[in-house]
């Protein structure tokens, strides 16, 4: 008896360690470039952050320790990207959250040529961000654009030079950054309405509940998931943004529009500080770090209705 289930025991191991490297099989076309194109450059950029590294410098390259992060703490240009970063990151989420929310609205009612409106909503999206900078630096160009025109022919004034202007930089950015990124919002929130059960609509109406109590009562709840998940990404996209703001202003007019991967890039490639630039950069992977973890953590805590 014993050998027997002592045969059965290597058995039962045997076909575990064969389903568990089968797994590890299956799982590595997917692992390889996640380890090569992320994480390998992540832990270089972190070696790279405790360095002197220079662009150009003759001299071996030197371990700093924490250097290049206590000059962080005392350097302010750094802190003001950052604060422009969160401006810009809230003040393009949170309008692109409401207008998509009344797009994919729109778009799940019953309307004629409805699968035209669906395609003409989601090609900003499927635009480069390069080609939408272009689009917009024409539509805001002081002489000739698009915007300034119309304000002259409705005799409202002469126009302004809306990406130079220190106080119309930033806003003329974000409204660019809520048109371009407001359709990948549309979607998600149009797949969760249509994943919506059409009978607790109808139940509700029968109870005699009008349009804004179905939506506060049925729509909002099976939507409340969706939104809370797209909204946390699309902050933490937003925050990220480079391409666009770049190709716009460059970081104009006096760092008005200048935000944390903008300052990393510049401190990297115009000024050759590598090892100062990759400090910063671990910087802002930490602070999307704890936001992803507060949201995770929130929504394994039951943040989320059932």
């Amino acid at each position: 008896m014993a050998a027997t289930a002592t045969a059965r025991s290597d058995t039962a191991r045997d076909h575990r360690y064969r389903r568990d490297h089968g797994a590890w099989f299956l799982v590595l076309p997917a692992l390889v470039p996640i380890l090569v194109l992320s994480v390998g450059p992540l832990l270089y950029g972190i070696a790279l952050s405790l360095t002197d590294a220079q662009s150009g410098r003759t001299q071996a390259t030197t371990w700093t320790g924490t250097l290049n992060f206590r000059d962080l703490l005392h350097d302010t240009l750094f802190w003001d990207s950052f604060r422009i970063g969160l401006v810009w990151a809230f003040g393009v989420t949170v309008p692109q959250f409401v207008l998509a929310l009344g797009l994919a609205l729109l778009l799940n009612q019953n309307l004629r040529l409805r699968w035209l409106a669906r395609a003409l909503a989601i090609i900003p999206w499927a635009m480069p961000e390069v080609v939408v900078g272009i689009m917009w630096r024409l539509v805001y160009h002081p002489d000739a654009g698009v915007l300034n025109e119309t304000i002259r022919d409705l005799g409202l004034g002469d126009g302004r030079d809306w990406l130079t202007g220190l106080a119309t930089a930033l806003p003329a950015v974000i409204v660019v950054g809520v048109w371009s990124g407001m359709p990948q919002t549309t979607v998600a929130l149009l797949a969760g309405l249509q994943n919506t059960p059409q009978e607790l609509h109808e139940a509700a109406a029968l109870d005699g509940a009008g349009a804004w109590r179905r939506f506060r009562t049925v729509t909002w709840p099976a939507l409340r998931p969706v939104a809370l998940a797209i909204t946390a990404l699309q902050f933490i996209w937003n925050f990220n943004s480079f391409a666009l703001v770049y190709v716009l202003t460059s970081g104009g007019p006096g760092g008005r529009t200048r935000l944390p991967m903008l300052f990393a890039y510049e401190e990297a490639f115009r000024y050759g500080q590598f090892g100062y630039a990759a400090a910063m950069g671990c910087v802002m992977v930490a602070v999307i770090s704890v936001m992803l973890a507060l949201y995770l953590v929130g929504r394994l805590r039951g943040g989320e209705p059932r």
